[in-house]
């Protein structure tokens, strides 16, 4: 009997005491002609669904992300658990794409 290697969970790209922001390049914008916002980057836009909007709305470079998710979740009156996941989902993905920065504390 072979020993099956240990399944390893990659560390969050993003925690709740981190600064999520939009580095230098990086901005939201309204496409005016479309009547959509977008997030632009270098040679690179996203077309962006109410909910990413009202997520990256939020960064403002000084406040952590579980200070982002309450209140969003104060504001849209849903758990925090819930709101806090699809928050990291969503902001780990653009920091892959390197569309969002983290500041650790």
């Amino acid at each position: 009997m072979t020993a099956q290697p240990a399944s390893i969970t990659p560390a969050p790209l993003i925690l709740p005491d981190d600064i999520p922001y939009l580095p230098r390049g990086v901005r939201l914008a309204d496409d005016r002609v479309r009547g959509i916002r977008v997030l632009q980057a270098p040679e690179r836009a996203m077309q962006l669904d109410p909910i990413g909007d009202a997520i990256l709305s939020e960064l403002d470079g000084a406040r952590s992300m579980a200070a982002i998710v309450s209140g969003l979740a104060a504001r849209y009156n849903a758990p925090e658990d819930q709101i806090a996941g699809d928050v990291r989902d969503f902001l780990t993905g653009l920091i892959e794409r390197r569309m969002v920065f983290v500041r650790v504390p």
